[in-house]
Formats: structure tokens, C-alpha cells, sequence
């Protein structure tokens, strides 16, 4: 397998992929990534059961999505969403985070995870706290983050115990 490139998802050049803020129209695509995430199968389905992410959500945090970018530039209906985050400032945690089953591996994760900091940067924050779905704590610390406890079970909201992490927020020039 050769070398992934930025621009390439699933083995084929596409348009670039950029990272733009959520907007109230991406609510229901940003909810079928979360619905559809192979990573909440099994044991871990009870979690996105019935979730979604609303329009006021978006409006109440710092949401952005990595899309692949429309011929024309601008956001539309036929772009490509390969993932997103939400980063709440008060109290500062990344709260959501997912990206596409077709796009794992291709490096946005990654750079939604920069973005994030960038982000908490500019809002003055100097640590992120991340509440981890167990499977995706190694990925968490291969970008960063440092494990800080754990989060007990709250049945029936939540069966399992989860990894705390904390990602340090550097002061200095944004990405």
C-alpha cells in the first residue's frame, strides 16, 4: 500500500479537504456519521441509539466538519463530510469527534484533532479534556493527548468505564 496524501480518501484523488465551521444545515448529516459509526457497534451501540446532533448544538459550540471541498468552493449539499469535532470552551472538552468509517486512516482525524487545538488556542484555553470511547483511546494518545483517569460507568446512560484524557493546550502560533 502506498503512501496516503492529503486530497486522498479511500485510495482516489478527490477535491482538497478543508475544515469549515459547522453551520445549522449539517445537523442531520453530522448525525447520520455519529448513527453510522462502525466503532458504536455491538456493546457500544446504546450510545449513538437515538442520538443527534441538533442545529442548537451547532449554534452552542464550536463544531466544525472536514468536508471534501465542492467544485465552486462554497458549502454545499454534495460535499463530502469526512468528519467533525465539538469543542466546549465552559468547561473546555472536546465532545464530540468522528470521523467516516471509508476515511479512518487517511490523516483527518488528525487534522481535526489540530484544528481543535488551534481553536482552543485562540478561545485561551491551555488543556482539553476528552471523555474517550474506549476503542479510540490509543488513537487519542498518538495525537497528544495524556491520560488523566478514568470516568466510571453511569448505568444505564453509560455500561462501561471510559479513559479520561487531557490534551495540552500550547500557547504560541496557530497551525
Amino acid at each position: 500500500m502506498g503512501a496516503r496524501r492529503a486530497g486522498e480518501v479511500g485510495g482516489a484523488r478527490r477535491g482538497a479537504v478543508v475544515i469549515r465551521r459547522a453551520e445549522g444545515r449539517d445537523a442531520g448529516r453530522l448525525t447520520r456519521l455519529v448513527r453510522s459509526s462502525r466503532a458504536y457497534e455491538g456493546r457500544y451501540s446504546s450510545m449513538v441509539e437515538g442520538y443527534r446532533v441538533g442545529p442548537d448544538y451547532i449554534a452552542a459550540h464550536r463544531v466544525f466538519v472536514a468536508v471534501e471541498e465542492a467544485a465552486g468552493g462554497g458549502p454545499s449539499e454534495q460535499e463530502r463530510m469526512w468528519g467533525f469535532y465539538a469543542l466546549m470552551v465552559e468547561p473546555a472538552e472536546l465532545d464530540l469527534m468522528f470521523v467516516a468509517d471509508q476515511a479512518q486512516g487517511y490523516g483527518i482525524g488528525r487534522r481535526l484533532v489540530a484544528h481543535m487545538r488551534d481553536e482552543a488556542r485562540r478561545a485561551g484555553l491551555d488543556r482539553v479534556r476528552v471523555v474517550s470511547h474506549p476503542p479510540a483511546e490509543g488513537f487519542y494518545r498518538s495525537v497528544g493527548a495524556r491520560p488523566v483517569g478514568t470516568v466510571r460507568a453511569n448505568p444505564p446512560a453509560v455500561m462501561w468505564d471510559r479513559p479520561e484524557l487531557a490534551f495540552l493546550v500550547e500557547p504560541g502560533e496557530e497551525r
